[in-house]
């Protein structure tokens, strides 16, 4: 069990405290994505001195490789990979549905086959819950069906009545222990009704947070920000509220703006792999020829080391020669930039001014 403290409000956005057995996490916050136990290309002393204190890793791949069994006998995935703060691990749903027609899904779960040696494997809700347990995950996910977009209506009911199942089957698997907590993932499409079916079916569930799941999969800002509005109105006040896979800092502001308190996305780390920088004025694509001989920093308006060490040409160069401390030092100014959004968001909750707050 995690304990959530909500400490102040404005309108419906809220800054808060989450109360775990490895850290207690300041909300809103966002985690960097550590699907294969790190986050590429980033050391966990710059994750510490950012002061992230929550990651996030993946189930799917982490089962398949290296395998639950060698976690567990190194004590679960925060001993494997030396990280003494906050883990929440996703369930699978999504990057099982990834993989398209190469899966096999019925009532009792899916079937697929690995895209690393492509052996048959079966996972179902108890399956998951049981991989979760042994990396030790701070956070466990529920096992879900995350469907693609467009989907009809009545294919997103007959997959929201399994999601449903199988999230009753994985809390009945969930062994609750101090500091530790589980998440139900509210699912339902883009379909109004069948979100608020989903969002009452589980808010009569005792979980310990809410995950808004089945979004950012192509159907645009307007209707990923309706929708997840709406989701939030019925989803329980005190219990902590995660938006899945959502990483545009308008998308981020937004999502707050309607209650939601936590977010992970590959986004910074993904782009900071191809050269793309977040900055105070908008996105720097540092391979543009216009760069190769700037000698300002990324951004003239951040105190990370990377814009206090070295010129955009500098980097240009770098990433041009596919080098890959470019990528790295893109990736840690990217990441520094969204510990400095969540932190701007936050304080301007604490203030009572979020809708002054500029990007």
């Amino acid at each position: 069990m995690i304990n959530f403290e909500i400490t102040s409000k404005y309108n419906n956005a809220r800054a808060g405290l989450l109360h775990t057995k490895h850290s207690i996490i300041e909300t809103p916050v966002f985690m960097p994505v550590g699907t294969l136990g790190s986050v590429k290309g980033i050391s966990k002393d710059i994750l510490y001195k950012y002061n992230f204190d929550i990651l996030l890793a993946n189930t799917y791949h982490l089962m398949l490789r290296p395998g639950m069994d060698l976690i567990k006998k190194f004590g679960g995935l925060n001993k494997f990979m030396s990280w003494k703060k906050a883990i929440l691990t996703d369930s699978g749903g999504f990057q099982i549905m990834s993989l398209g027609k190469n899966v096999k899904v019925d009532d009792e779960g899916v079937t697929f086959r690995s895209h690393i040696d492509g052996n048959l494997v079966r996972l179902n809700a108890e399956k998951s819950i049981e991989i979760q347990r042994n990396l030790n995950a701070t956070i466990t996910m529920s096992f879900d069906e995350c469907i693609p977009h467009p989907f009809s209506h009545s294919d997103t009911l007959s997959s929201l009545n399994r999601s449903t199942n199988w999230t009753k089957r994985s809390l009945s698997s969930y062994k609750a222990r101090k500091g530790y907590g589980i998440f139900g993932i509210l699912q339902g499409g883009m379909h109004k009704d069948l979100r608020k079916k989903s969002a009452e079916e589980l808010s009569y569930l005792d979980f310990d947070g809410y995950a808004i799941g089945g979004l950012a999969v192509g159907e645009g800002y307007e209707l990923m920000s309706n929708i997840t509005k709406f989701s939030t109105t019925f989803l329980p006040f005190e219990k902590p509220r995660y938006l899945m896979g959502v990483g545009y800092p308008k998308d981020i502001l937004e999502a707050v703006k309607n209650g939601v308190d936590m977010f992970d996305c590959v986004l910074p780390t993904r782009s900071g792999r191809t050269g793309l920088a977040f900055t105070s004025e908008g996105y720097v694509k540092i391979r543009n020829a216009i760069f190769s001989k700037d000698n300002r920093p990324l951004d003239e308006n951040c105190d990370c080391e990377i814009c206090q060490n070295y010129s955009r040409a500098y980097l240009h160069h770098l990433v041009k020669s596919s080098e890959i401390l470019g990528s790295v030092f893109i990736t840690q100014h990217n990441l520094y930039f969204y510990r400095k959004l969540m932190k701007k968001i936050r304080d301007s909750i604490i203030k009572g001014n979020l809708d002054n707050l500029k990007l």
